[in-house]
């Protein structure tokens, strides 16, 4: 199995950044897309940040221009550079990855138990 870790999440001011870290560990013999989803109480998960293993990336409307998805393949580790940080960026942030064991040819999702931010004076 894939096991993805999530860390960075924490209590910042409106305005302020954080970055965070997903690290992938286990039997893996290749990532895929990688992804960043958040979610609140009472709303759906959604997708903030994509990032292919060409480095090619998708943001949501709502955090273009403010956060940065980068992702070092060699460590099999995903990061989400987050600026400008609003009250609306409060949500538990996960951890998402499409990935191959090194014994399975087929491509399987896996998720991260996420990490809270909290945007707040």
């Amino acid at each position: 199995q894939v096991q993805l870790v999530e860390s960075g999440g924490g209590l910042v001011q409106p305005g302020g950044s954080l970055r965070l870290s997903c690290s992938a560990s286990g039997d893996i013999y290749q990532i895929g897309f990688m992804r960043w989803y958040r979610q609140t109480p009472g709303n759906q998960r959604e997708l903030v940040a994509q990032i292919s293993s060409s480095n090619t990336t998708n943001y949501a409307d709502s955090v273009k221009g403010r956060f940065t998805v980068s992702r070092a393949n060699a460590k099999n580790t995903m990061y989400l550079q987050m600026n400008s940080l609003k009250a609306a960026d409060t949500a538990v942030y996960y951890c998402n990855a499409d990935a191959m064991l090194t014994m399975d040819y087929r491509v399987k999702d896996y998720w991260g138990k996420g990490t809270l931010v909290t945007v707040s004076a």
